[in-house]
């Protein structure tokens, strides 16, 4: 019998741009395809600005991504043809042409989209009337569906993060927006996700924004990301002083990376023993005003700042085995932040904002410390506190719990996939009896 087929559909390929949802969606296209009981077949976003290069065949959009897996896909759109308010594709054939193409060649059972930025909202569409008997399955990485500042839910008129969207406080965020456009803007996205057959949440806060918003409970079920685990521990070097930082992630504004900074010049000024590595990527592409003030920052914190710069996944083992603790210092709330599953894997314990998935994910005293989200006087009286007590490295780290094994992971979603299927085929018997 013919394996049943899953498409997973990204937004981007993490060895493209690295990122969290794309190495998660990528880590799972690699488990399910190397367990054999299923076909995988990943479907990735190029083009700009993460990837320079030009559409690769006239007359496609799509094109293999190498040799050894022949089951990955690059599928090519131009920046300019996104609709960054609607999260809609400007090139409708591009859906209706070259996507539908793709999905009726290879017939997946499940298409899981675990993201829809730069492709579209209609893909869901799509999907559903190109293969009408096909199972919808939509991870919920962040809050972009909410949220037309970057998904990030924070206030543009305070700087606070914000719980919920309304058209009145998303046009007082955006004025030149009309409550009525955010109105509809609400109502284009929630008609195509009404497609979906099933949501998945990797944290719990994420879920209840969602469902605050409009999507049904009964449609979300709750399930981390599972993460592939190391065979030995990462080694713990003996240091007198527990302070070596790190951050790890993109260097942007929501990232918190200039919360750290702020942090660092303060303790640098007292005089307090602790060095932070700062190890990410897309410090090119942030707005000028970001990229002055990190510089600054970073200078005015002497040698009590690394600039590592971008790394790969390879290299992961050996730059945590460097530090002490990770800091998380988001002033988004985040959903499942996977560098705290990382930070777990390797036994660092982390230092992370309050606020969302990060306070949900790291228990304050117990496997990490909790600071004052956006607050830097806070995240410097955390980080004085970690270096300078005694022995509190240890006792966190000895906190730390296994995280969740991605050979846990794979088989609750393959059991999803199939029950899924079979309610999908059920309903399908039903309906031709009662016509009958």
């Amino acid at each position: 019998m013919a394996k049943r087929k899953v498409l997973y559909i990204c937004h981007n390929h993490p060895e493209i741009r690295p990122g969290g949802a794309e190495a998660y969606a990528y880590e799972v296209h690699e488990a399910i395809r190397d367990g054999g009981e299923w076909e995988s077949i990943f479907l990735a976003r190029t083009g700009p600005p993460f990837s320079k290069a030009a559409r690769y065949h006239d007359g496609t959009l799509l094109t293999g991504v190498n040799d050894t897996d022949p089951n990955q896909y690059f599928f090519y759109s131009e920046l300019d043809d996104y609709d960054w308010f609607l999260g809609s594709s400007k090139n409708k054939p591009a859906i209706t042409s070259h996507l539908r193409d793709f999905l009726l060649a290879h017939q997946p059972d499940v298409v899981h989209f675990q993201h829809t930025l730069f492709i579209g909202f209609e893909a869901i569409r799509e999907v559903r009337n190109a293969l009408p008997d096909a199972t919808i399955v939509y991870t919920l990485h962040e809050f972009l569906p909410i949220c037309h500042r970057h998904g990030q839910m924070v206030r543009t008129t305070t700087e606070k993060p914000c719980m919920e969207e309304s058209p009145r406080r998303c046009h007082e965020c955006f004025p030149d927006i009309a409550p009525q456009e955010f109105f509809m803007r609400k109502q284009f996205i929630q008609s195509h996700m009404s497609l979906v057959d099933l949501f998945i949440a990797p944290s719990m806060f994420l879920r209840d924004r969602y469902v605050d918003w409009g999507i049904p409970a009964e449609k979300i079920v709750d399930e981390d990301y599972g993460r592939f685990g190391l065979s030995t521990p990462t080694p713990v070097v003996p240091r007198k002083t527990r302070n070596q930082l790190g951050f790890f992630g993109q260097f942007s504004y929501y990232k918190g990376v200039n919360v750290v900074l702020k942090a660092m010049k303060r303790l640098h000024e007292e005089g307090v023993d602790a060095h932070v590595s700062l190890h990410g990527a897309n410090l090119e592409i942030q707005p000028q005003e970001f990229q002055d003030e990190f510089n600054e920052l970073l200078e005015a914190s002497g040698d009590s700042v690394e600039y590592a710069g971008r790394y790969s996944h390879d290299q992961l083992p050996s730059l945590m085995e460097s530090v002490d603790w990770i800091i998380v210092p988001s002033i988004w709330w985040e959903n499942s932040p996977l560098v705290i599953q990382e930070a777990f894997i390797h036994q660092r314990p982390v230092i992370c904002s309050d606020i969302g998935g990060m306070a949900e994910k790291v228990t304050n005293g117990v496997d990490g410390l909790h600071f004052r989200a956006g607050d830097p006087e806070s995240l410097a009286k955390v980080i004085k506190e970690a270096v300078t007590t005694r022995r509190l490295w240890d006792t966190l780290r000895a906190g730390i719990k296994p995280i969740y094994a991605m050979d846990d992971h794979v088989p609750k979603l393959l059991a999803m996939y199939d029950d899924l299927i079979a309610e999908k085929a059920g309903s399908a018997t039903t309906s031709v009896g009662a016509s009958a």
